[in-house]
C-alpha cells in the first residue's frame, strides 16, 4: 500500500457518501468510490494489525486511517469501516479487538480508553426487510472527554456519550449518556453519578 495514494482515494467525492454522512439512505454496493474507500480502510487496518512494537510504528498508519489522529495507541487487531469518518482526540487508547463502523461520523474526545472488543457502530439498517436490501443508514456517534468504555460494550448509532463517563463491560448504549455517570446493563442505564 502506497501512503501517497491514500489522500487521493479519500478526496474523491460521491453522492452516496454525502448521503451516508447526512443520515440519508445510501447503497455502498452501488458506488465504486465508496467501495474503494472501504477497501482502502481494510488495507490500512491490515497494516496497523501486522505491526509490533512501539506506538510510533502504528502512528503513521493511524494518521492515514483516521479522519483526525493526534496521540494514542491502537492494539491489534483493530477494524474500521472507513476510518476517515472517525476523529480521535489526544491520548486515545484502543485495546485488542475493537471495531468502529463509521458510516456516520464518529467523534471521540480526549483521554478516551476502549477496553477489549468494544464496538462503536454508527451503521444501521431499515427495519423493513425489502428496504434493507436496497440501502443502509448511518447515524453519528459522539464520545466526550475522559471516557472509559469497558470490555465488550456496544455503542449504538446516534448516541452521544458525555464527558467523564464510565461504560461498564458488556453494556449496550442505545440512548444518550449525560456527563459524569457510570452506565451499565442491556440496555445501559445510569447506575450512579461519579463526578
Amino acid at each position: 500500500l502506497l501512503l501517497s495514494s491514500v489522500d487521493a482515494i479519500r478526496a474523491r467525492p460521491s453522492q452516496e457518501e454525502e448521503n451516508m454522512l447526512a443520515g440519508r439512505p445510501y447503497n455502498p454496493g452501488k458506488c465504486d468510490i465508496l467501495q474503494s474507500k472501504l477497501q482502502l480502510s481494510k488495507k490500512l487496518c491490515a497494516e496497523i494489525n501486522k505491526l509490533d512494537g512501539l506506538p510510533s510504528s502504528r502512528d503513521k498508519w493511524c494518521r492515514k486511517l483516521f479522519g483526525k489522529w493526534t496521540t494514542g495507541y491502537v492494539e491489534p487487531p483493530f477494524y474500521a469501516d472507513y476510518g476517515c469518518h472517525t476523529e480521535v482526540g489526544d491520548n486515545f487508547y484502543c485495546n485488542h479487538g475493537c471495531v468502529i463502523l463509521d458510516c456516520g461520523k464518529v467523534t471521540i474526545g480526549n483521554n478516551v480508553f476502549l477496553a477489549p472488543y468494544v464496538g462503536i457502530y454508527a451503521a444501521t439498517h431499515p427495519l423493513d426487510s425489502k428496504a434493507r436490501l436496497d440501502y443502509e443508514l448511518g447515524s453519528p456517534i459522539v464520545i466526550g472527554d475522559d471516557v472509559w468504555i469497558g470490555a465488550n460494550a456496544t455503542i449504538c448509532p446516534g448516541v452521544t456519550i458525555g464527558s467523564r463517563v464510565v461504560v461498564a463491560a458488556g453494556a449496550v448504549v442505545a440512548k444518550d449518556v449525560p456527563d459524569g455517570v457510570l452506565v451499565a446493563g442491556v440496555p445501559a442505564k445510569v447506575i450512579k453519578q461519579i463526578t
